[in-house]
């Protein structure tokens, strides 16, 4: 393993605070427990990696029951065993005792649940989270990255890089953090049409270091109307979208890292690439593949911004709708089942066209299923106005700019030039952003317990 990255909730961030801190257990360590994302083949590098997600607090901090009923879950779920400490000394007496510490417990693990059982230790002070992961008893791994998700998005332990020469006027107005943090960034972009091309050029342009590609398309010619990137030769020369972006930002120069996925999403050959990603971007309307970007976010604690652009013209050729809409998912925001985005019986007649083309067919001629209907209407202006809104989100997360968080869910009316943030009823029983047992669980076989749902 080349590294491992961690990312917590806020919610757990806030609680393991308030307990480190209680008069009660301070000084004492607490415990939770983290989900795995173990990914075999980094596509930027080719390594492989580990993402621990907090998962849970243990329930019972302080004693030997509780902890023995943490170790049992770790065995039973497959999770992983973190202990969380303040730091309450720099010296190397100080750091020493932890050190043996963190072994002990290790040595305890392994007692209790085999020799393949590992340890993370957390640290939180002044300068934020850091994170080790003991492997071995002889030496730990410090995390590359420290990712806390919530209202926002913050990234700890980057503090020696430094921000890109060609970012010097962004730097004026938001400092060199976000520059810093967007080069380490890895970020995908799922759907490579009009919003999704306009999305990854603005994000390569934007400092973002390595952008994955997903598309299974290519290139039509009634799409060089709004596919940034792309020319009539590309349209005759049937490239893919994804190989026309990519040179595109290569031919930037600017130093980005860009792999590319011909394919649906879903696919198992690109859950790799997905799951190395810190940020996604959904640019697609396909809602098989939004249906499963919406429980990837929860399940992997990756925010997933997603975007859509509706046109609806009137008979009189003026437009009766426009708007964009651009929804954040991640833990405590509302998923897209409650916001009524995804039409499930679509997404079940997309499935069926991917998986059986002979069946879809036969069930179409019977009217068993929808498709093949008229092309929506598309505008470059508003496309890239919608992308804009979605980077915009992505900004948002990592500086606060407008003092209130992620905006989880607007529509912006461009013909009523109007911005608006519609309510949405939250379902008791979604499976995905109520039920919180999902929330970090990481890998799963099935992948994303997708059995019956």
């Amino acid at each position: 393993m080349s590294g491992f990255s961690l990312v917590l909730q806020q919610r757990h961030t806030s609680a393991l605070h308030q307990a480190l801190l209680s008069g009660s257990t301070s000084g004492s360590p607490c415990f939770a427990l983290f989900g795995t994302n173990e990914i075999a083949s980094d596509p930027w590098d080719r390594q492989r990696r580990l993402r621990l997600l907090s998962f849970e607090l243990a329930g019972d901090q302080t004693s030997a029951a509780g902890i023995t009923e943490a170790m049992a879950r770790c065995t039973a779920e497959d999770l992983i065993l973190g202990v969380v400490r303040t730091q309450l000394t720099d010296s190397a007496a100080g750091a020493a005792e932890i050190d043996e510490d963190d072994r002990s417990l290790l040595m305890h693990l392994r007692q209790e649940l085999g020799a393949s059982a590992q340890l993370v230790s957390l640290r939180t002070d002044a300068d934020g989270w850091s994170a080790r992961l003991w492997s071995d008893p002889r030496s730990a791994i410090a995390a590359d990255y420290v990712t806390i998700l919530g209202n926002g998005l913050a990234l700890h332990g980057l503090h020696s890089r430094v921000s890109a020469d060609f970012l010097a006027r962004q730097d004026l107005a938001f400092g060199p953090k976000l520059g810093r943090d967007l080069r380490r960034l890895r970020v995908g972009v799922v759907g490579c049409g009009a919003t999704g091309s306009a999305t990854a050029m603005l994000l390569a342009r934007l400092g973002v270091g390595q952008l994955a590609l997903f598309d299974e398309d290519i290139v039509d010619v009634t799409n060089l109307n709004r596919l940034h990137g792309a020319r009539r030769a590309d349209a005759d020369a049937m490239r893919p979208k994804v190989d026309v972006l990519t040179r595109e930002i290569t031919e930037l120069g600017l130093g980005v890292r860009t792999v590319s996925f011909r394919g649906w999403v879903g696919d198992p050959a690109a859950r790799d690439a997905l799951k190395a990603c810190d940020v996604v971007f959904g640019c697609t309307d396909d809602h098989d593949g939004r249906l499963l970007l919406n429980r990837f976010a929860y399940f992997y604690l990756v925010p997933v911004i997603d975007m859509g652009l509706a046109i609806r013209p009137a008979e009189d050729s003026r437009i009766a709708e426009l708007g964009g809409r651009v929804t954040v998912l991640a833990p405590s925001g509302q998923c897209l089942i409650c916001r009524r985005v995804i039409d499930a019986e679509t997404a079940r007649d997309e499935a069926l066209k991917r998986a059986s083309p002979e069946e879809f067919e036969r069930r179409k001629r019977e009217a068993y299923v929808r498709g093949g209907g008229e092309p929506a209407p598309a505008v470059v202006t508003f496309t890239t106005a919608t992308a804009c809104m979605a980077v915009d989100e992505l900004i948002q997360g990592l500086t606060d700019f407008r003092g209130s968080g992620w905006r989880w869910h607007g529509v912006r009316r461009f013909d009523l030039l109007a911005d608006r943030r519609p309510g949405a009823e939250q379902d008791d029983h979604c499976p995905v952003c109520s039920d919180m047992d999902y929330w970090g669980r990481g890998d799963m076989q099935p992948f994303l317990d997708r059995v019956g749902q």
